[in-house]
């Protein structure tokens, strides 16, 4: 046995990521799948919430310096001596992932923990993530490079020295700066000391590929200019960092179409979605792909029934076949009916012979992913009346039973039940879980709404109005109010709020489309004006224009 070979049942293993710059999307299918098995996570702050996500609850996670290490009490370890805490870890036989910002082999400075784990034998392996310097000007519309091939230099603005500066300022290539925002100018200055032409397109980008980020278009001559008009300098976010790319593929003409990220329709609007947590979280990313940062406050919350006997026998009578149909008209009965599966250790195979109706896309897929494919889904409008239309009557010679299971809300309205029992079936109108207001959201963001601070919110029904407003306060006069339906609107204005779009029908998803399509409205019409793009909450009184907008 070679004395000198990695003993690798004694130690453990060490994964260096890359996390990438920001945007939890860009992680890579290999990172989700080391950040899943890891023992101990140990992450740059930037990136902890990126990659926490995809660890097990379990993991270890070390007590960690921040950005700010003047705030770091006596006796932790600061960010330069996380090698000591990868090196314990390792040597306790644990998976290690160490998450960088960007890729760990151009952004992080992680090469000297690599060197001690290969000191010591320690198996260690590198998951290259999207660099900084890669992946903002992707997001900002600058492509650093076209078919005519010009070389693409990479420069870190404060490790350079007068060699590097002359040498990119002697040539055309592309220049891709990291630096800061108070910082900028000088490089900038640097290069034209160096030869650059100081009318040299330029573009800052600053928090790029989140929705924080904003993009300012300038020269190397006017780049201190254009900031400070901008109002972004001076600032105490200063020394925040940025990507500026110095070249002709910068230009403003180009940028304009190749904008993609920022010109999203909703692009850093931060958008209240008034709704239980399970029932957001599909709208919350659909909010998403429009750009838009969505804030989810529940108004309503859902509890057993006071009495759950009716609930209790209803699900008997699924077993015993009472039944015909059971009619499902939002995920929470879904999921009050298979809570109760459960109970009894019952799966969806006791829906054998039950034909199933469901309203809405939402309450579908809870069904699906129950293991219970829908038999009847309104072919228009999704609703009680919508399902009505295409219901067939009760015909006994094709019905063996005239019965049906519908479990709903405490508060649901008649009109299912009235609209049955006119097609000749019985029904079993069962309360499965009762509807009640939920707790007071924290004071920021009760000081948000009412402030002017969230740019819209999404009403999805007339108890999410009265229930938020009871909770909360009302909104903002400048924030937009989208609601569902015309009830819902209806319910809004009594409320003295002002109803800025409709969705042009009950559906959540089309809802979210309505204000996208309001959004993007919004934007052709300041850029048709030659007035610069603000979000709706950028007008209310003493709000003003900064960086991290």
């Amino acid at each position: 046995m070679n004395p000198t070979a990695p003993n690798h049942s004694a130690s453990g293993q060490v994964t260096f990521l890359g996390a990438g710059p920001g945007d939890p999307g860009l992680l890579t299918l290999r990172a989700v799948e080391a950040l899943a098995s890891a023992d101990v996570l140990i992450a740059d702050p930037q990136v902890l919430d990126v990659v926490r996500v995809h660890a097990r609850a379990q993991v270890d996670t070390p007590l960690q310096a921040s950005a700010d290490e003047a705030s770091i009490p006596a006796g932790v370890p600061a960010l330069r001596d996380t090698a000591n805490l990868v090196m314990a870890a390792a040597r306790a036989g644990k998976r290690v992932v160490r998450a960088v910002t960007g890729d760990p082999g151009l952004d992080g400075y992680v090469a000297e923990e690599m060197l001690a784990c290969a000191a010591e034998g320690i198996v260690f392996e590198v998951v290259p993530g999207i660099a900084a310097a890669v992946g903002v000007p992707a997001y900002a519309g600058v492509p650093l490079r076209d078919a005519e091939g010009t070389d693409v230099r990479f420069i870190d603005a404060r490790t350079a020295d007068s060699r590097c500066w002359a040498e990119v300022g002697a040539s055309d290539a592309t220049a891709v700066v990291s630096t800061t925002l108070d910082t900028v100018a000088a490089a900038a200055g640097e290069l034209v000391s160096a030869g650059r032409k100081p009318d040299t397109p330029l573009t800052v980008t600053v928090a790029g590929t989140t929705t924080r980020q904003r993009t300012w278009t300038a020269t190397l001559g006017s780049v201190a200019q254009v900031l400070k008009a901008a109002k972004v300098l001076p600032s105490p976010d200063g020394g925040q960092p940025v990507i500026a790319v110095v070249g002709e593929r910068s230009a403003a003409a180009q940028r304009d179409r190749l904008s993609w990220f920022e010109s999203k329709p909703l692009f850093g609007w931060r958008v209240l979605v008034p709704r239980t947590k399970e029932q957001a979280a599909s709208l919350s990313d659909q909010l998403v792909s429009y750009g838009a940062v969505p804030h989810e406050v529940p108004t309503i919350a859902v509890e057993p029934p006071r009495t759950p006997q009716q609930m209790e026998r209803a699900v008997k009578g699924l077993v015993t076949g009472r039944y015909e149909w059971i009619a499902f008209t939002s995920v929470n009965a879904v999921k009050a009916v298979r809570e109760k599966f459960e109970e009894y250790g019952l799966d969806a195979r006791a829906f054998a012979g039950i034909k199933v109706a469901a309203v809405g896309e939402q309450t579908a897929k809870a069904l699906v992913a129950f293991g219970v494919k829908p038999d009847l889904v309104p072919s228009g409008e999704q609703s009680a009346a919508g399902l009505l239309e295409d219901w067939p009557p009760y015909d006994p010679v094709f019905d063996p039973i005239d019965r049906v299971f519908l479990p709903r809300a405490d508060i649901a309205t008649e009109t299912l039940v009235a609209g049955l029992i006119e097609l000749g079936w019985e029904v079993d109108d069962v309360t499965a879980y009762r509807t009640v207001r939920a707790s007071p959201p924290p004071a920021e963001t009760r000081e948000a709404i009412k402030g002017g601070g969230f740019d819209a919110v999404l009403f999805t029904s007339s108890s999410t109005v009265r229930n938020l407003v009871g909770i909360a306060g009302k909104p903002h006069n400048v924030t937009v109010i989208a609601c569902i339906g015309p009830a819902t609107a209806k319910t809004a204005e009594e409320h003295g709020l002002r109803v800025d779009v409709m969705s042009p029908e009950p559906s959540v998803h089309k809802l979210a489309e309505a204000l996208a399509d309001f959004g993007a409205a919004r934007r052709d019409a300041a850029i048709e004006a030659g007035d610069p793009v603000t979000r709706p909450s950028e007008r209310r009184p003493g709000s003003r224009r900064r960086a991290r907008s």
